[in-house]
């Protein structure tokens, strides 16, 4: 017999080799049939693997996201099974989940796949999920693995076989299809309800651009046709406010091969939204203490050795280039660079705590498999800065940080979010964490302790700390329900002794700062790539490129219309005039399609009675105001950065 604790505490006895599912079946039938996944002491297992010890167990479902996760890499699975139907001799690359559905990369040979292939791919998929076949877990020797690789000539396979040992291999079959994979898996084909191919791209292997290019397949999959069909009305709106189709049309930035992937130019009207959040930032900064810096965009190569970066992250970094026999990199970081402003005087504990801050530009070479909009690029603009602190004073400047991501969060109306707080892996340390196990464990317990007791919501995840420490990985929801990782929030118990950081405490004794790393508005790029998918390219008005556009009637209502110009100029809103020969219907709808958040309609009447006839992007006629009134109303929405709902 097996002892299996549950989630809430209580104990029951096991035959010795029950699986998961057969202990929900004991619970209930109902139950039963929701399980996924199960987690056995930790870890993810298959619902239907044998149980052979003592074990706390928790029983994932559809409510569960490592059960959705296991929902949509076995989905990944059934799609390679009707890929290998449809095209005899296919390989397959990797089939991960995603955070909203699966992909699989192919290699086809010479055949294509195109978009109407997809149709009749998902036909295959939904016959092949009714047949409910099992996903059967089977442990293999590496040469059994190596020899069934060998004999189907697949070169992909082979390569991943190559990092593993005997033990850490198994295969998954369901019908007529075999895997090389780690699981777990759904129980059988059957749980796979509702099925979406959503598009084909071409993906390098390995995601380096000198290696072949394979075709990735992404799909989405649900437990039943109506959550799909949810998705699929998100997924509709999302491709309206796609940031790059939005970028494209309202002109907020561009790419261009002569500059080079990954590297985006801001016009005009996407360089207003950067100093409107550059003011955001500054001005609540200056409230908060922070000192602002400007550093280089470059560095000798042995700054980034003191700090750590290259051993541990020279894979992003771009290459150094040489000069006068001394290796020169990119900046990807700002960092390495504010210590060294610390370090330029001499500190005591009444300068603590410290705060630096820039919107620092730096560059990470991104693969270009990976490169995506504005989300992933090469060059970036931070909302950095760095708070150099004693170890009393840790727990209210880190909770003081996480209070200004909730004042950013009122302001631009964002109602969900969680905080991930990542932690090291203790078999890690000396690879990719510094090790330090002891300062791990207290400076996560630190951080632990300020969410808790401040009330922020969030969650656990290991091994994704920085390589210096515990961070804090800010999650947020746009009003369609799509998520992002806006910003970060770092403890840094390494750096202020590898730069030899110091202050002289009460004791006139020199000790070593704690360092706290903070964006809280993330990078330009990503934000705003955010902030036009959130508001769907409708801007509140103090952040809108144009915030006012007069649309006069005829060119005999020029000057007046030149007037109100002047006088909207002078109150510090950004307006223009539409002055050409058009019609006022064809004015007014072209200017909704520029998002502009108000229109002036001046005619006749506007100009014989000094007044203005109002508009409002979305709302439509708001009636006619006096000029002074409708100044008043919009430097209040400008000044107080006020939603416009």
């Amino acid at each position: 017999m097996i002892n299996i604790r549950f989630p809430d505490g209580a104990v029951r006895q096991y035959e010795t080799g029950s699986t998961a599912l057969a202990i929900a079946q004991s619970i209930s039938e109902g139950l039963a049939r929701k399980i996924l996944a199960a987690s056995i002491n930790g870890q993810l297992w298959d619902a239907t693997r044998p149980i052979t010890m003592d074990a706390t167990l928790k029983l994932l479902t559809w409510n569960d996201a490592e059960g959705q996760n296991t929902f949509w890499h076995s989905s990944a699975h059934l799609m390679a099974e009707a890929v290998e139907t449809l095209y005899p001799g296919v390989k397959f690359w990797v089939g991960p989940a995603l955070d909203k559905g699966f992909y699989y990369d192919m290699d086809l040979g010479n055949r294509k796949m195109t978009e109407e292939d997809l149709l009749i791919l998902e036909k295959k998929m939904n016959e092949l999920a009714k047949k409910a076949n099992r996903y059967i877990r089977k442990e293999i020797s590496k040469a059994e693995a190596t020899r069934y690789f060998t004999e189907k000539g697949d070169e992909y396979k082979l390569d991943l076989l190559g990092n593993l040992t005997d033990g850490d291999i198994t295969f998954y079959t369901q019908g007529g299809f075999t895997d090389l994979c780690r699981g777990p898996h759904i129980p059988d084909t059957g749980f796979i309800k509702a099925i979406k191919l959503t598009s084909i791209s071409g993906a390098y292997w390995k995601g380096n651009e000198k290696n072949k290019m394979l075709t990735r397949v992404y799909g989405v999959s649900y437990p039943s046709q109506k959550e799909l069909d949810a998705y699929v009305l998100m997924l509709e709106e999302a491709k309206k406010r796609d940031h790059r189709k939005l970028g494209k049309e309202l002109s907020i930035f561009t790419m261009d091969e002569d500059i080079g992937p990954g590297l985006i130019l801001w016009m005009p009207n996407g360089t207003v939204i950067i100093e409107e959040l550059e003011k955001l930032a500054k001005e609540t900064e200056e409230d908060a203490g922070y000192k602002r810096v400007v550093t280089p965009h470059i560095a000798k190569e042995n700054l980034y050795i003191t700090s750590g970066h290259l051993p541990y992250y020279q894979e992003s970094m771009f290459p150094p280039m040489e000069l006068d026999g001394t290796k020169y990199y990119l900046k990807a970081m700002n960092c390495p660079h504010h210590h060294k402003i610390y370090d330029a005087e001499q500190k005591s504990y009444k300068d603590l705590p410290y705060r630096l801050a820039e919107y620092g530009t730096c560059y990470r070479y991104e693969q270009s498999g990976e490169l995506f909009g504005l989300m992933r690029v090469r060059c970036l603009h931070m909302n950095d800065a760095h708070i150099y602190c004693t170890k009393e004073q840790f727990a209210q400047e880190f909770k003081a940080v996480n209070e200004m991501y909730l004042t950013y969060f009122e302001i631009f109306g964002i109602d969900k979010y969680v905080m991930r707080l990542s932690l090291h892996d203790p078999a890690k340390l000396g690879q990719k964490y510094i090790n330090e196990p002891e300062l791990w464990l207290e400076t996560e317990e630190m951080v632990r302790q300020v969410l808790i007791e401040s009330g922020t919501p969030f969650v656990e995840v290991q091994d994704e700390g920085a390589f210096y420490g515990p961070k804090i990985d800010v999650q947020i929801w746009s009003t369609i329900g799509r998520e992002f990782t806006l910003a970060t929030n770092q403890v840094d118990f390494a750096q202020g002794r590898r730069f030899n950081l110091s202050f002289t405490n009460k004791d006139n004794t020199p000790e070593t700062p704690l360092i706290i790393h903070r964006a809280p508005l993330g990078t330009h790029e990503r934000f705003i790539g955010f902030l036009l998918e959130h508001y769907a390219g409708n801007f509140p008005v103090w952040l809108a490129p144009l915030q006012v556009k007069i649309l006069p009637i005829s060119d005999k209502f020029l000057d007046y219309a030149g007037m109100v110009h002047k006088q909207l100029r002078k109150a510090g809103v950004r307006v223009e005039i539409d002055d050409r020969q058009e019609k006022i219907g064809k004015k007014i709808r072209d200017t909704e399609l520029l998002k502009v958040p108000y229109m002036l309609v001046v005619g006749e009447k506007e100009m014989n009675e000094n007044k203005l006839s109002v508009r409002r992007h979305g709302k439509g006629d708001m009636g006619t105001q006096e000029l002074s009134a409708f100044i008043s109303i919009i430097t209040d929405e400008i000044e107080n950065r006020k939603s416009g709902e």
